[in-house]
């Protein structure tokens, strides 16, 4: 049977991707050994390397002043570096979910922090709008796509303040103003790579402003200078996203990535909105991901949760367990996967309301 991923991290990844990963194991550039045991200072890991840095830059438009790393940590090292090599006086964050709230705690070490606004109140189920920004803010920090609770913020805020986002889980699946961002970082395990390689976009004239001395490792300009290899990188998932934007380049770029998502996410909540069995756990339009659809049995019919999680894994959909914390129903929609998939899976919906 076929199996549809929708886990949410770890996920799923282009057949080209695995295929070609698979192959580099084996026998990596034609030199006989895998690429899990040469040399990253190789010339021909550094080709790698330089070219998944080269396509970063060209599939996002970065513009000039930028520079892309690839580093460890995962993007909760990043909630540390970002306020060691930003946060002068005050960091302005904007609490959409665990991640923001995580963010917010590290950069407490820094200086002062201001939470804009939060959508605590509500578990987390909508994006705050209309709030202010400080104006002496160094940066606003948001978490652009928000895996456990399903919202997603769709657009480059404009709100007279530098921003740095957390895009884990939305990077390449929409164009971006790079030029609107001092930096945008994200483990790469959910749209990009498997898991051990975090990606980095920050604008150079952003750094060397604190006056906090900065341990080597975590100093942005370490990894700048040393392009990505002051020490050895996670050469495995480093090569695995090279083939990855290889396929997106091929595929046609972002903006036909957003087209795709933004079609299987249509189908999706379609069919949550109009079968009785289900409601999102997000209402507003605006604020729906389009990468992590969540939703849950309606009140009448929660006991029923356990037959249609039975159901839909009959049919191969697997990952689409809610988080731990908050339960119910997730289907992660990342760029990789196919429609047929959300079409199972919406198959699966109408069989169970047609059983029930």
């Amino acid at each position: 049977m076929k199996k549809h991923n929708f886990y949410a991290g770890p996920s799923i990844l282009p057949e080209y991707t695995i295929k070609n990963t698979a192959e580099a194991v084996v026998n990596f550039a034609g030199t006989g050994l895998s690429v899990m045991e040469v040399s990253h200072r190789s010339k021909e890991f550094v080709a790698v390397m330089d070219e998944a840095i080269s396509l970063v830059k060209e599939l996002l438009d970065v513009p000039a002043g930028y520079e892309v790393i690839f580093v460890g940590g995962g993007a909760s090292t990043q909630f540390c570096m970002v306020p060691f090599n930003l946060l002068k006086t005050k960091a302005a964050y904007l609490n959409t979910g665990a991640w923001s709230t995580k963010a917010i705690k590290e950069a407490k070490f820094f200086g002062e922090v201001v939470e804009v606004a939060s959508s605590k109140d509500k578990n987390f189920n909508y994006i705050p709008k209309g709030f202010d920004v400080p104006a002496d803010a160094d940066y606003l920090h948001i978490t652009s796509n928000n895996t456990i609770y399903g919202t997603e913020i769709k657009t480059d805020l404009d709100l007279g303040v530098r921003l740095v986002a957390d895009m884990s889980s939305d990077i390449f699946s929409r164009p971006i103003d790079v030029s609107k961002y001092d930096v945008i970082y994200g483990g790469a395990q959910k749209n990009l790579a498997p898991a051990g390689v975090t990606f980095v976009i920050v604008k150079q004239d952003a750094l060397g402003k604190v006056d906090r001395a900065i341990p080597t490792m975590l100093d942005y300009r370490t990894h700048i200078d040393k392009e990505s290899m002051f020490n050895t990188p996670p050469a495995l998932p480093v090569f695995a996203a090279l083939q990855t934007l290889k396929w997106l380049k091929n595929m046609g770029g972002v903006a036909e990535m957003q087209k795709k998502n933004i079609e299987k996410a249509a189908l999706l909540y379609d069919e949550i909105d109009s079968n009785k069995f289900f409601k999102a756990t997000v209402e507003a339009e605006e604020d729906r991901s389009l990468m992590n659809i969540c939703f849950v049995m309606n009140d009448e019919y929660v006991e029923l949760e356990k037959d249609f999680m039975e159901l839909a894994t009959s049919k191969g959909c697997v990952g689409i367990k809610g988080h731990r914390s908050v339960g119910g129903f997730r289907a992660s929609t990342y760029n990789a996967l196919p429609k047929e998939s959300v079409e199972v899976l919406v198959a699966a919906m109408k069989e169970f309301a047609s059983k029930h």
